[in-house]
Parts: C-alpha cells; sequence; structure tokens
C-alpha cells in the first residue's frame, strides 16, 4: 500500500499555515487560533522578527533558529546585531487554556500593534502583524509576486 498520502498529510498537518485576523484585548494578549497551536507546544518563543513583525516559534524552531545565528561569524557586525536584537528581545510565554499569549509592551511597539492584528502560518513559525501593515506588506508582495520567484527561481 503506498503510505505517501499519509505522509502528506501528516507534513500539511504539522506545518504552520493560514492567515487569521484577531484583536489584541485591553491585557496585550492575543490568540493564536487553534489551527495554528497544534504542534507549537506549551511554551513558545515570541521575538522580534522581520519586517516589523513578531516570530512565535516552538522551542524546536527556536533552537535551530538560534543554532543557526550562534553559527554565524562573531566578527561580523551584522552578526552580533541580528543576535542581539533576536535574542535580547525573544520572551518565553505560555499560552492560556483559550491560546492567548501576552505581548510584552516592547514587542507590541516594535510590531506597531494596536488593536487589530493578522496572524500568519509561514511553515514553522508563526507571524504576528499590525492588520496595516500585514495589508500593505501584502499589497506590494501580490504586485511583485511573479517577480519574486522569477529571482529565487522558484
Amino acid at each position: 500500500m503506498d503510505r505517501s498520502g499519509d505522509n502528506l498529510t501528516k507534513l500539511l498537518i504539522s506545518m504552520l499555515i493560514g492567515q487569521f485576523e484577531h484583536n489584541l484585548d485591553a491585557k496585550n494578549r492575543i490568540s493564536i487560533p487553534a489551527k495554528l497551536r497544534g504542534d507549537i507546544g506549551t511554551k513558545v518563543i515570541v521575538t522580534k522578527g522581520l519586517d516589523n513583525c513578531l516570530f512565535v516559534l516552538s522551542q524546536k524552531e527556536w533552537k535551530k533558529l538560534i543554532d543557526k545565528i550562534g553559527n554565524l561569524p562573531l566578527g561580523q557586525k551584522d552578526a552580533r546585531g541580528l543576535a542581539r536584537i533576536m535574542m535580547a528581545g525573544a520572551m518565553e510565554v505560555a499560552p492560556d487554556r483559550l491560546g492567548r499569549v501576552v505581548i510584552p509592551d516592547y514587542l507590541k511597539k516594535y510590531a506597531s500593534l494596536k488593536k487589530e492584528a493578522v496572524i500568519t502560518g509561514v511553515g514553522n513559525r508563526i507571524e504576528i502583524w499590525a492588520k496595516t501593515a500585514w495589508d500593505l506588506y501584502c499589497q506590494k508582495g501580490e504586485d511583485t509576486l511573479s517577480e519574486m520567484a522569477e529571482r529565487l527561481e522558484l
């Protein structure tokens, strides 16, 4: 019996994908959608991401990222800067029983989060965006999607 379909199903289930709109509440909490919660674990790392969004990573994915950053050449200014910003900006949080995580003020400020947010699954991580920033990013990205794919030889 061919089990490749079963393997593909498992891969898709464990892959973080999708886009969801949620609001921050008065206590700076945001709910991670149930479809994204399954494989991230009981504690996650929230840190400054790229393009002014926040990254939410499982402890396993955080370790992979830290290992990559740790292997960058210490003598390079960009490597030191990336390590400082991402590691110093990180916070370990435990989602509550409703899947909500608290976004510390400094991360909220970094991502320009007010009330409306978009939570996206991006393969191995979750990203949290201010809704206005996400809308702008998508508009620019959608306008150049073909060119991006061509440059990356996708």
